[in-house]
């Protein structure tokens, strides 16, 4: 077992106004993400599925034609290799789970 404490761990930027701490398991990345009002994450795609959890703040996600506003208790499955965008409505706080591990952000 291992014990973390995000409190402690450095947040990196990815992309302008998207803050990101991670943590990684074997199998799993967990990511903590504090994004900017307006940020905005252009569309791309990853083999990984993905579990979005928004905890705090207005999300909103695009996919396909469709688009989703997530608020806080909003889960978000989506399935690796589908193209997708994000833009922070407001200030948001998220905790995405990510499967496998993302080697990208080790």
């Amino acid at each position: 077992m291992e014990h973390f404490d995000t409190s402690k761990i450095t947040s990196r930027e990815v992309v302008k106004g998207v803050h990101g701490k991670f943590v990684h398991s074997p199998h799993m990345t967990m990511a903590w993400w504090l994004i900017e009002k307006g940020a905005e994450l252009p569309e791309h795609s990853h083999e990984h599925e993905q579990v979005v959890n928004v905890i705090e703040g207005t999300l909103e996600i695009s996919s396909g034609g469709g688009k989703w506003t997530l608020e806080p208790g909003s889960v978000l499955v989506i399935p690796g290799g589908v193209p997708h965008l994000a833009r922070g409505v407001t200030e948001c706080r998220v905790i995405d789970a990510f499967y496998p591990a993302r080697e990208d952000y080790k």
